[in-house]
């Protein structure tokens, strides 16, 4: 394999599993907001995790109209 292809690979796995984390961080929040003590502002909260989840996507949706690669 190509470094670029790994590279291409490690950027993509990366963004991917990202992506789910706060893909799961909003789905929690969303699903059982009184569970999470630590955070006075769930809306806040869920906004953040939004902004990120819509930063991955980004990168994955760029990778692929940029390289032609699709994680």
């Amino acid at each position: 394999m190509k470094m670029k292809d790994k590279m291409l690979q490690a950027v993509g796995t990366h963004a991917k599993g990202m992506a789910a984390k706060h893909k799961m961080n909003v789905d929690v929040y969303l699903n059982n907001p009184t569970g999470i003590g630590e955070h006075s502002c769930v809306v806040e909260s869920v906004t953040h995790e939004l902004e990120e989840l819509g930063k991955w996507t980004d990168i994955l949706r760029t990778l692929e109209e940029e390289y032609e690669y699709y994680a």
